[in-house]
């Protein structure tokens, strides 16, 4: 079980009184579940995710060799319908724990319809960026991380450099034993790069730190080679810290459709071969929920 929990709240032992309000979004695609609700005697809102984790050839091996009861349904010739009922050991459930949780933490959790639109830089610099700079979501766990304040235990590896280094750790999501579900994030130490509409020229030694030392040390440490990790950046990021997801190939990570992600490579090359300032100047295409405040700004401003 993994947990990011506010730096101020007291660490949760178990689930036990914890009170549902509602189901922000239940994807069965993903097999993740968000859950709104609070802990008895404790009225601050929490957010509990969790995600099922996928199958591995020790847990197959156990399940399929006596670590669980079946039930019949039926038996129709060659057919047989069952009911599996595994033990605890070997049914984990990864659990993020959000508290206190924000109305922009149940915001981001809802589910709810996107919408497309292309961001020109005069949208970003009129609506977007002082909208952003109004808001008060806080990445002080990022903070917390680059403070070696917590998660210091999951870095495997880092680059102190305050300019051009960054902290590479797993993404909490991940459970660090299936590879196919790879998933690394690079957080950059310099903390007045907020996206990739920050970038310029003066950023390429941090960003090919990341692209080649980050994916050195991701295929070293878990044997997947370079040929089956993208790395890439979101726009819109899910926070204003800038930072590269690096996963496997074969998992299907939210955010890598061409209208979220943007390879790491591909933005190197850019600002190398088209412009020192290329990001601050490209029109990007941008996915937001419906009941996103931006969207209604852009839509109010006549976007899109």
């Amino acid at each position: 079980m993994s947990k990011r929990i506010h730096q101020d709240a007291k660490p949760c032992n178990n689930l036990d009184g914890f009170i549902v309000k509602r189901i922000l979004k239940n994807d069965s695609k993903s097999k993740v579940v968000h859950v709104l609700g609070n802990f008895k005697d404790d009225p601050e809102d929490a957010i509990v995710s969790m995600v099922k984790t996928p199958f591995s050839e020790d847990t197959i091996s156990k399940i399929l060799s006596g670590a669980s009861t079946v039930k019949k349904e039926f038996v129709n010739d060659a057919y047989g319908q069952y009911q599996l009922y595994t033990k605890s050991a070997i049914n984990m459930i990864n659990t993020q724990i959000i508290k206190p949780a924000t109305e922009k933490h149940v915001l981001k959790f809802t589910e709810q319809q996107p919408f497309l639109f292309y961001e020109t830089v005069d949208m970003y610099e009129k609506i977007t960026k002082p909208y952003l700079e109004k808001q008060s979501f806080s990445i002080q766990w990022v903070y917390n991380i680059l403070d070696h304040k917590t998660e210091s235990e999951r870095i495997i590896y880092e680059d102190e450099d305050e300019e051009s280094g960054y902290i590479l750790l797993p993404d909490l999501k991940w459970d660090t034993h299936q590879i196919e579900d790879l998933h690394v994030i690079a957080i950059v130490n310099n903390r007045n790069i907020t996206s990739i509409r920050d970038l310029t020229a003066t950023h390429l030694p941090l960003l090919k730190k990341i692209m080649n030392k980050g994916m050195d040390t991701i295929s070293k440490k878990y044997g997947v080679p370079s040929t089956q990790i993208r790395a890439y950046f979101h726009y819109y990021p899910s926070y204003y810290h800038l930072h590269v997801h690096f996963s496997h190939l074969m998992f299907d990570a939210g955010g890598t459709t061409v209208e979220k992600a943007h390879l790491l490579r591909d933005v190197i090359d850019n600002i190398e071969q088209i412009s020192d300032d290329f990001y601050s100047k490209k029109t990007l295409s941008v996915a937001l929920c419906e009941r996103d405040p931006l969207l209604q700004l852009l839509k109010d401003a006549g976007e899109p």
